[in-house]
């Protein structure tokens, strides 16, 4: 019996490098797509690549034209992405899989947990926007031509490149200076992270899977903790600890807009998740990476590199401006 024929468009990602790894591991033909311009995350020695702009209708096309059994869509974010990918792989395609995102649900969410059934909102993010929008347009090629669709919603998934806050290295640095962080809130709201590899485990045995098509899973882990455990498990991690003063989410969105539009429309609201219709297609689906050992993997990957550790300024300034106006101690 032959392998199934997996085509990633792209592959390089945080989350869809331990997708890669992952489907050759589990025996797939897998070929991946990208650019050939993302270095650090490299592909399977056993994959095919194909360095190409998807945005030539010629070459995707062309590439389309091999008739893969699943092709799954990494670097689609808008409906005119998701509209020239599934009409050139239509009629050549067994399953399209698209990743879209958990902030496209109901933000804030009117209850939890959340399960595919949430009802998709989110009037704060335009990038979840344009997910919604994606989603609508595949649902109507389902319902209408039977098009072999399934979307999968990951929520907040990292790799060892990945710092889980805004600014990426700059908060690790302060703590390490002993300057005091942002946390947004009060700190206790729930947030759930999910390590890449954990969520490969979730995703490679539904591609190809016939109980898919026309069908939503969301894949994260069950490793729920506040924002404050989760910048005190990455203090420890760097060997210090985390000096922490709560802002509300909006006066940090009127400080820095980019890190208040990734906080109303996402992270300020605690997200809790039911895996359950994953694991009634994927029985033995259990996410196994705790946030302790993601952190000790974070904090080794800057270290081994000083290049690595970069502080991002406007980051960094809208922290001593939020925490000279919030802080509950005086210096």
């Amino acid at each position: 019996m032959s392998s199934l024929r997996v085509l990633f468009l792209g592959g390089t990602g945080i989350i869809s490098s331990a997708c890669s790894w992952r489907a050759i591991e589990s025996g797939l033909d897998l070929t991946v797509v990208n650019r050939g311009k993302t270095a650090g995350r490299p592909v399977p020695p056993e994959a095919r690549v194909i360095t190409a702009d998807l945005d030539d209708p010629a070459t995707l096309a062309e590439i389309a034209a091999q008739d893969f059994d699943v092709v799954v869509d990494w670097i689609a974010f808008t409906p005119d992405h998701v509209r020239a990918r599934t009409d050139a792989l239509r009629g050549h395609v067994g399953q399209y899989v698209f990743i879209s995102s958990a902030s496209a649900y109901q933000t804030p969410p009117a209850r939890l947990p959340i399960t595919e059934s949430t009802p998709l909102r989110n009037p704060f993010w335009q990038y979840s926007r344009n997910k919604i929008a994606c989603e609508d347009l595949l649902t109507a090629l389902y319902r209408d031509e039977g098009y072999p669709v399934t979307v999968i919603r990951p929520s907040h998934t990292y790799d060892r490149t990945l710092v889980p806050f805004d600014g990426g290295w700059t908060i690790v640095e302060r703590m390490r200076r002993g300057q005091p962080v942002v946390v947004h809130g009060d700190g206790t709201s729930l947030w759930t992270l999910t390590h890449h590899r954990d969520f490969a485990r979730g995703l490679v045995p539904l591609l190809g899977h016939p109980r898919t098509l026309g069908d939503t899973f969301q894949i994260t882990s069950d490793d729920v903790l506040t924002w404050d455990q989760i910048a005190h498990t990455l203090a420890a991690a760097a060997g210090t600890t985390a000096q922490i003063v709560h802002v509300p989410s909006d006066a940090i969105a009127a400080v820095h807009q980019g890190w208040g539009d990734g906080l109303l429309g996402d992270k300020t609201h605690s997200a809790v998740f039911d895996n359950s219709k994953l694991r009634s297609v994927v029985p033995d689906y259990v996410a196994t990476i705790p946030f302790e050992t993601g952190a000790r993997e974070i904090v080794a990957w800057y270290d081994e590199d000083p290049a690595r550790r970069r502080v991002d300024p406007a980051v960094d300034e809208a922290m001593d401006t939020l925490i000279a106006r919030y802080r509950p101690w005086t210096a």
